[in-house]
């Protein structure tokens, strides 16, 4: 594995991860109307620390569902409740299509994010973030997470004005721009797979003005924090649940 120094390390002290379930994981949270949207929730009723998870293009996936649930659960001091908003409404990409090998896959791929453009989410997440804080009042911070393309609009809403977050961590982040970094003023970690250009991760770690934890799990794939995971493959899960554990942590330090 390759690997570029971070700021802060990962502290194994802070966690305790139940063993991943490699396949037929059942989700332990439930669904909620929050902010105009279907969003899973899990965690402690008395989790004073809240985070907003951004899936990916595929939505509500189980390798995603159990990612929260490991989130809201591990840590070893600080408890956190985690929120998963259904931008998709229902009808998220279908994973038959990625990777867009052929001219078919490439234009369908193209369609869903004309649909759903990270920058026109990004706007709506404020106003989302308001109304479940306003139904959770006992959560006094909150982070956010984002998952590929969820990544790039995590990167939008803590560079902007409106961002009501703490910290933000983004994972195997799709469209990584260095010129995004400028302008965030927040704790800002960035987990990367080997498929993001290594050139653009470093110029944005290099970017960024903030507490940070940068790092590339360069024998991991695109997704393999959520839905395009393979928990059947045991280096894949041990580097799944390595990268629990590193965002975990960074949000103990930061949130």
């Amino acid at each position: 594995m390759t690997g570029m120094p971070a700021q802060q390390g990962h502290s194994a002290a802070c966690c305790n991860i139940p063993p991943v379930v490699s396949k037929g994981y059942e989700a332990k949270g439930t669904y909620e109307e929050l902010g105009g949207y279907k969003s899973y929730v899990t965690g402690p009723s008395s989790a004073s620390k809240g985070i907003i998870a951004i899936y990916d293009i595929f939505g509500f996936f189980p390798q995603t569902l159990q990612g929260a649930d490991i989130l809201s659960s591990s840590h070893n001091s600080d408890k956190f409740k985690v929120f998963i908003p259904d931008w998709f409404e229902g009808k998220p990409c279908p994973i038959e299509i990625f990777p867009p090998d052929t001219k078919e896959k490439e234009e369908q791929l193209g369609n869903f994010f004309k649909k759903f453009p990270p920058p026109g989410i990004a706007d709506k997440v404020p106003a989302y973030a308001k109304a479940v804080a306003e139904k959770n009042p006992e959560i006094k911070t909150w982070a956010i997470l984002g998952y590929c393309w969820g990544g790039k609009v995590t990167t939008l809403v803590t560079s902007s004005d409106s961002n009501p977050f703490k910290a933000a961590a983004v994972v195997h982040p799709a469209m990584v721009d260095h010129n995004d970094a400028q302008a965030i003023k927040v704790p800002f970690a960035l987990l990367a797979s080997k498929d993001e250009p290594a050139d653009e991760v470093k110029k944005f770690e290099d970017t960024l003005k903030v507490t940070k934890h940068v790092e590339i799990f360069g024998d991991q794939i695109h997704g393999w924090m959520a839905a395009r995971s393979d928990l059947e493959d045991k280096r894949v899960l041990e580097e799944y649940t390595r990268g629990y554990e590193t965002v975990l942590d960074f949000f103990a330090k930061n949130v």
